[in-house]
C-alpha cells in the first residue's frame, strides 16, 4: 500500500506522456521526430527540483499530525494518497496538480503512524529517517558509478518481487478484516525480521527504478509534468521504505 513498483514509473507512463511529432518525408523517410522548445521539456535538475517541492509539502502535514495524531488523519493520509497515486496512472498530465495533493494527503499518515510507533518506542523516528535517507544516498552512489545497471530484466524482477509483496499485504490487509494473519509478516524473531529485511531491499532497488526513470524522461524530451510525475514516484518509494523501517525497528525491539 506504501507504493511499492512505483506503477507510476514506467515505459508505459513514459508512452502517454503527450508528444508533438513531424512526419520528415524528404528523401521518402518516414520517420516521426519529437519538437519541443527546451522550456517545455523535463530535466533531471527540474526533477530533483519538482521532489523536493513535494518533501517540503509531505514534511508541513507530516509534523502536524506528528503533533496531533489522530486514526482520522492516518486513514485520510493512507486511502487519500493511494487515491491520488491511482489518478495520477491514469491522467499523468494532471502531476503538477495531483502530486502536490498526495503529498500533503500522505504525510497525515506519517506524521501519525510515526507519532504511534514514537509513543511505544523512544528514538524510533530519527532511526528510521536516518536508515530512510543512508538508504537513498547508498544506492543513489550505487547508480551512478554503475555498480548496478538497471536493464530490462532487472527492472522486470524488482516489479515482480514488488508485486508479490504487495500481494502479500493486501492478502493481510483483507485478513485483518476476516480473521486470520498472514504468518511472521507482523511478528518478531528472526523470521519476522528476515521477511521485514528483504522488503527493505526491494523497496531500495525500487529507488534505482526511480533514478532511471528521472534520467529518462530527459532522454526523451518528455514534457514538463513528467517532472512532477518523477517526483511523486520518488516520494511513493521513500514513504514505502520509511514505513518498513519503522516496522523493522519495532520488531527488532519487540523482545
Amino acid at each position: 500500500m506504501f507504493g511499492g513498483g512505483n506503477p507510476l514509473l514506467n515505459d508505459k507512463t513514459l508512452s502517454k506522456a503527450k508528444t508533438t511529432t513531424i512526419d520528415r518525408r524528404e528523401g521518402g523517410g518516414g520517420d516521426p521526430f519529437i519538437t519541443r522548445s527546451e522550456g517545455d521539456v523535463s530535466t533531471v535538475k527540474g526533477a530533483i527540483d519538482k521532489t523536493l517541492m513535494l518533501f517540503g509539502l509531505l514534511m508541513v502535514t507530516t509534523i502536524f499530525s506528528y503533533l496531533s495524531p489522530s486514526m482520522m488523519f492516518l486513514w485520510v493520509g493512507m486511502l487519500g494518497g493511494l487515491g491520488a497515486v491511482i489518478f495520477a496512472m491514469i491522467k499523468p498530465h494532471l502531476a503538477p496538480i495531483i502530486a502536490p495533493i498526495y503529498a500533503l494527503l500522505e504525510g497525515l499518515f506519517v506524521g501519525t503512524i510515526s507519532a504511534i510507533y514514537a509513543s511505544s518506542l523512544e528514538g524510533i523516528v530519527l532511526q528510521a529517517v536516518t536508515l530512510t535517507f543512508g538508504t537513498l544516498l547508498s544506492m543513489l552512489v550505487l547508480y551512478r558509478s554503475g555498480l548496478i545497471k538497471v536493464t530490462d530484466k532487472f527492472r522486470s524482477g524488482v516489479m515482480m518481487a514488488t508485486g508479490a509483496i504487495m500481494f502479500v499485504y493486501i492478502l493481510s490487509m483483507i485478513g485483518s478484516f476476516v480473521g486470520f494473519e498472514v504468518p511472521y509478516l507482523h511478528e518478531g524473531g528472526m523470521m519476522g525480521i528476515g521477511i521485514s529485511v528483504v522488503i527493505i531491499g526491494v523497496a531500495a532497488l525500487n529507488l534505482l527504478l526511480d533514478f532511471d526513470f528521472f534520467e529518462k524522461i530527459e532522454t526523451n524530451r518528455s514534457p514538463k509534468y513528467m517532472e512532477w510525475l518523477a517526483g511523486l514516484g520518488l516520494l511513493v518509494t521513500l514513504v514505502w521504505l520509511y514505513v518498513e523501517f519503522l516496522r523493522l525497528l519495532a520488531k527488532m525491539n519487540s523482545d
